[in-house]
Parts: structure tokens; C-alpha cells; sequence
């Protein structure tokens, strides 16, 4: 268990984060249809190359997951985990199957994915995948997070993990509260703290060894319709509240998801955060859109400037890499 432990730290540790390149043939078709770019195979793993083969992948990322298209294929004849691996970082895979309706709490959702999973993950090894990830969704409403889904995602979050241990792999639990909805930063911690307690119940359950994990959670924020105005400092102090009192100190470190923050405000929030950390947590980075979307935009004006579009990449996960580290900064931000 010790070698998933090194595994965990290789990937968020010393100012590295996650880039988190797993969005879903549907997902990643919205995104490029969003800046007029066709969605094919080769597009799609155009731009993620692009990325892939970037400066910054040796000094600010330690960590990709990976969609399966993308673990399997490859780009000039070297296969894509290779491609990661050489520039440092460790290969990473999206294991779940999606968010499906909750029986018996119709607005909810249950993440599947459980069925063959042993299997599969046995295959992403053998393809160089050394990390896993799976995503449990919740709404915040007058009556959610159920019981029920606070319960049954938590024990598929914790089963997933077993599985993804027993396979060599470090698992990825993010359970993501989501900021669409009224709410504010006060219920969102309520209901945050409610279901990354319950997580870790499952997980020393299931005999999940805490030190081989990595935990992926939302920032503490009011909801996006909320009247509620928040600084990033009130933003840090509930968020770090949150976790000092429901994440066992055995975990390594936590790997944030952006959850629809802008790139600057995913940021920034972190930096904060990182400046009042006075745990022995690693506070890094797991981010999609937030490390990804300024690069894509430039890159869908021309699909051959590579040096453009890792220029701007570049500049992104430096940034991320210094937030990680309570080192960024407005100033620096624009320099």
C-alpha cells in the first residue's frame, strides 16, 4: 500500500495538480461544438496532444485522467499513457458509466458502473493507467441530498475504491455537490460535510486503505442563483472548515474540482485556500474547463497553432501549479 501512497504524492504533490481530460465523447462534443470546431476522433485527440505534450505537463501536472477513447489511443505512433508517463505524470483513467436517475428520489442521481469493473480495471493497467476516478453527483434543494443518495453513492464511491486498490491503482473519490441552485455557502458546507462524512464511513467500511486516496471535493460556494456575496477568503475558511472536520488525516491530499468556477476564480480560490492551510493536507488541483478553456478557444481559431494554444496552457497551469502552492497572485496573473 505504500507504492499507492507514492503514487498519490507523485501526482499532487511538490505544486502539481490534475488535468482532468476525461469529458466523454458527448461532453467533449458540446465543448467543441461550443467554439465551432467538429467533434471526431481526431480532433478531439488532437487538441488533448496538444496538451499532453506541453511544457508545463513537467513542472505543474502530476496527474491526466483519461476518457477510454483517448487510453487507447495513439498519436504518431506513441501511445497516449506513453506520452503521458514521459512528460512525468501518471496516467489516469474515468472509470464510472455516468449519472443515472435514483430509484425512488427521481431527482437525484446514482452513479453506475460497478458491474465488470474489476475486469476493466485490470485492462486499463495493462494500458499504463496507475489512478482512477468516479464521480458521485448531489443536488442541494430543500430535500436533497437524500438520505438515500447520500448513502447509496457513498457506498459505490467506497466499492469503487476497494476495487481500484485491489487493481494497483490509486482511486479518485469525488463527491461533487453541485452549485446550481439558491442555496448558500452555509447549506452548501451543511451538506458538503454530511456527504464527504458519509464517503469516509463506506471507505474504512470497506477496508479502503486511506493513505492510497486522493479526495476530489467542491469548494464550500453559495449556489449560482444565490443573492449570497462571498469573498475568497470567507470561500477558504468554510472550505478548509469542511475538511478539517470530516477527512481522516490518513488521506494525503485533496485535488479540487472547479465545479463551473471561471478559470481566474478556480484559481484564486485555491491560492487563498492554500495561504490559510495550517493542515498537513496536500491542496492541489483537479480541473477540467478551468485549466482547459482559454487553450481551446485559441486553439479552435487555427487547429495547427500548436505553440499558440501551449503557450496559453502553459501560462493556466502555471498558475494553477502556484495557487497549489499559496504562491499566486493578481500581479503575477498578469505577467
Amino acid at each position: 500500500m505504500s507504492e499507492l501512497n507514492n503514487i498519490a504524492l507523485k501526482i499532487i504533490d511538490n505544486g502539481k495538480g490534475i488535468l482532468a481530460a476525461d469529458e466523454s465523447t458527448g461532453t467533449m462534443t458540446k465543448r467543441l461544438e461550443g467554439v465551432k470546431v467538429e467533434s471526431n476522433s481526431e480532433n478531439r485527440l488532437k487538441f488533448r496532444h496538444t496538451l499532453f505534450s506541453s511544457k508545463s505537463m513537467k513542472a505543474c501536472i502530476g496527474g491526466v485522467i483519461l476518457y477510454d477513447e483517448t487510453i487507447k489511443q495513439k498519436f504518431s505512433s506513441k501511445k497516449i499513457p506513453e506520452i503521458i508517463s514521459n512528460a512525468g505524470a501518471v496516467p489516469g483513467i474515468k472509470v464510472d458509466t455516468g449519472a443515472k436517475v435514483l430509484a425512488n428520489s427521481p431527482k437525484e442521481k446514482i452513479t453506475e458502473g460497478l458491474d465488470g469493473l474489476r475486469d476493466r480495471l485490470k485492462d486499463y493497467y495493462k494500458l499504463g493507467a496507475r489512478f482512477a476516478k468516479w464521480r458521485g453527483v448531489y443536488i442541494i434543494s430543500n430535500s436533497c441530498p437524500s438520505k438515500i443518495a447520500i448513502s447509496t453513492n457513498a457506498h459505490a464511491l467506497a466499492r469503487y475504491s476497494a476495487l481500484v486498490q485491489e487493481a494497483g491503482m490509486v482511486p479518485i473519490v469525488e463527491p461533487e455537490i453541485l452549485m446550481d441552485g439558491d442555496h448558500s455557502s452555509e447549506i452548501c458546507l451543511a451538506k458538503t460535510s454530511e456527504v464527504i462524512k458519509k464517503c469516509f464511513e463506506e471507505l474504512i467500511l470497506l477496508k479502503v486503505d486511506l493513505k492510497g486516496v486522493i479526495l476530489k471535493p467542491n469548494m464550500i460556494l453559495p449556489g449560482t442563483k444565490s443573492d449570497q456575496k462571498i469573498s475568497s477568503d470567507k470561500i477558504a475558511e468554510l472550505t478548509l472548515k469542511c475538511l478539517m472536520e470530516n477527512v481522516p488525516s490518513e488521506v494525503p491530499g485533496i485535488a479540487f474540482l472547479s465545479g463551473g468556477q471561471t478559470e481566474i476564480e478556480a484559481t484564486k480560490n485555491l491560492d487563498t485556500i492554500n495561504k490559510k492551510n495550517k493542515s498537513n493536507f496536500i491542496m492541489s488541483f483537479s480541473y477540467g474547463r478551468a485549466l482547459q478553456q482559454s487553450a481551446l478557444k485559441y486553439w479552435s481559431k487555427n487547429l495547427d497553432d500548436i505553440e499558440g494554444t501551449q503557450k496559453i496552457f502553459n501560462h493556466r497551469a502555471n498558475m494553477c501549479s502556484l495557487a497549489s502552492q499559496g504562491k499566486w497572485s493578481e500581479q503575477v496573473e498578469k505577467n
